[in-house]
């Protein structure tokens, strides 16, 4: 493809900032987009060959743009970025059009390839996966942010001892 327009969707500001300025220096023509809303706009006046979207925006879910991504460019390569993976919404996510599924944080080098590589390529497996304690983890932490830090709240979603969750959130998080 000679024109490599991308467009990145995420509401963390400094993450898409930073981004958008490594995948700049790497060849893209970025746009970014703060929100659901404003990509809309900029997806109204221009069409994509590439979009890196994270799936939870502070007004939606990022998954509501890629058909009006692919509508616009039926070619564009999709990856979408969360920072809570699972395999429900990985699917959802490939299914509407979506090349790729990364769990933040995910780095230029990882984006840039899933965003290149050929339709019909053996999807090769990062060596960084997560292990089984390291998704405990971040689920925790995910329902834990969700209760507003409240360890109680956390502790009846989880089904688990409100003891036993606070001494799994005073640990670090397992590597891996």
């Amino acid at each position: 493809m000679q024109n490599h327009s991308l467009l990145i969707v995420d509401d963390d500001l400094p993450l898409r900032e930073q981004l958008g300025r490594v995948m700049g220096r790497r060849g893209y023509t970025v746009t970014l987009a703060g929100s659901l809303d404003e990509a809309r706009i900029v997806l109204a006046d221009q069409s994509f060959d590439y979009a890196v979207v994270d799936m939870k925006l502070g007004d939606g879910y990022g998954l509501d743009l890629v058909d009006g991504i692919k509508s616009a460019n039926q070619n564009a390569r999709i990856v979408m970025l969360t920072g809570y993976g699972n395999i429900a919404t990985a699917v959802a996510a490939i299914k509407h059009g979506a090349v790729d599924y990364l769990t933040k944080p995910a780095d230029a080098d990882l984006i840039d390839n899933a965003l290149k590589q050929n339709k019909g390529a053996d999807v090769s497996l990062s060596d960084d996966l997560m292990s089984p304690d390291r998704v405990k983890w971040e689920h925790i932490q995910r329902v834990f942010s969700e209760c507003g830090n409240n360890v109680s709240e956390t502790a009846r979603r989880l089904k688990m001892h409100r003891r036993t969750l606070q001494r799994i959130l005073a640990k670090h998080a397992p590597r891996g």
